[in-house]
């Protein structure tokens, strides 16, 4: 799937734009387009139509800094959606998909992870929604259904975005699906502007439109967001509803990775938080209790071996 054109976005928000928004009289005359007219939005901006009209073709080369704040301005754009169109000035007019390398968490992203421990969910992400790693507390709360280690296997590696639009578990576990469902989009199309040349962003996409019409329909509005702060509302199926807050630590060494922390909101999300770890623990427990026990009787068994060939 080709990723977005200047041109397409430039069109999506001038179509959301009305004129009485803009601070145009139309004297009540019949409109053919839903938001502004190509020459009224080039007016407001202080540029010429022909030239505004050639910027939505994709036939004027670089637009400059100051043009496109102009454009941001009359379009009513937020400071997310302006760096996204300024993202999509600087792409070129073609260019070549690429398959970037597996992505990997920094160590310090690791070590950061650690210093959570077990109470404070957590999760971090690459650029396309990829979990690069969870902590067991993280993995247990938004997606228990799936194999704790499934990270490190590239070929199972869970992808946010593709649970919620595709896995029917994961749409029922949360409550407010359709305002978590218009962030997804809105923050896959803004990293689709800083990394336009990602193959496996663009398959991403592409997987996702086709095989979803909510995420079709989503897609097509154009939205926008950086999307670091939010509030997840869950029916669990081991501990019942569960609200948190979720917000982003970026880093600094990976700017494309996104470290997620989960924290309660209520009261009764507190205690559900402090059950699911307590249930994490005993889990642990009972894993490593298992695992002294096969080691315990490996060891048996090879003295009886030795004797046995004489070793």
């Amino acid at each position: 799937m080709e990723l977005e054109s200047l041109g397409a976005y430039l069109k999506s928000r001038r179509d959301r734009v009305t004129p009485a928004d803009a601070g145009l009289r139309t004297y009540g005359t019949a409109r053919r387009v839903p938001g502004l007219r190509r020459e009224e939005l080039a007016q407001l901006a202080g540029v010429s139509a022909g030239y505004y009209t050639r910027l939505e073709q994709g036939q004027a080369g670089t637009a400059s800094r100051q043009v496109l704040d102009a454009l941001a301005h009359v379009l009513q754009l937020d400071p997310a959606e302006t760096a996204h169109l300024r993202n999509l000035a600087r792409q070129p007019a073609t260019s070549r998909l690429v398959r970037p390398r597996p992505e990997e968490p920094h160590p310090r992203v690791r070590a950061l992870l650690a210093s959570l421990g077990e109470t404070t969910p957590a999760v971090v992400l690459g650029r396309r929604g990829d979990v690069l790693v969870w902590n067991r507390t993280g993995h247990a709360l938004v997606a228990e259904h799936l194999d704790f280690d499934a990270p490190h296997d590239l070929a199972r590696r869970p992808s946010i975005p593709r649970m919620f639009f595709l896995d029917p578990l994961t749409r029922d576990l949360h409550q407010n699906w359709e305002e978590l469902a218009r962030s997804h989009v809105a923050y896959l199309r803004f990293t689709a502007g800083r990394y336009p040349h990602d193959a496996r962003l663009a398959e991403l996409i592409g997987e996702l439109a086709m095989h979803s019409a909510d995420f079709a329909e989503l897609w097509a509005r154009g939205d926008v967001a950086e999307c670091t702060v939010g509030t997840m509302r869950l029916r669990h199926p081991t501990v019942g509803r569960v609200d948190v807050d979720y917000q982003v630590w970026l880093q600094p060494e990976s700017p494309s990775h996104r470290l997620e922390v989960y924290t309660p909101n209520d009261t009764a999300s507190a205690d559900a938080l402090r059950l699911l770890s307590d249930q994490v623990a005993d889990r642990v427990a009972d894993q490593f209790a298992d695992q002294l026990a096969d080691q315990r009787e490996s060891g048996a068994a090879r003295p009886e071996a030795l004797r046995r060939t004489g070793g």
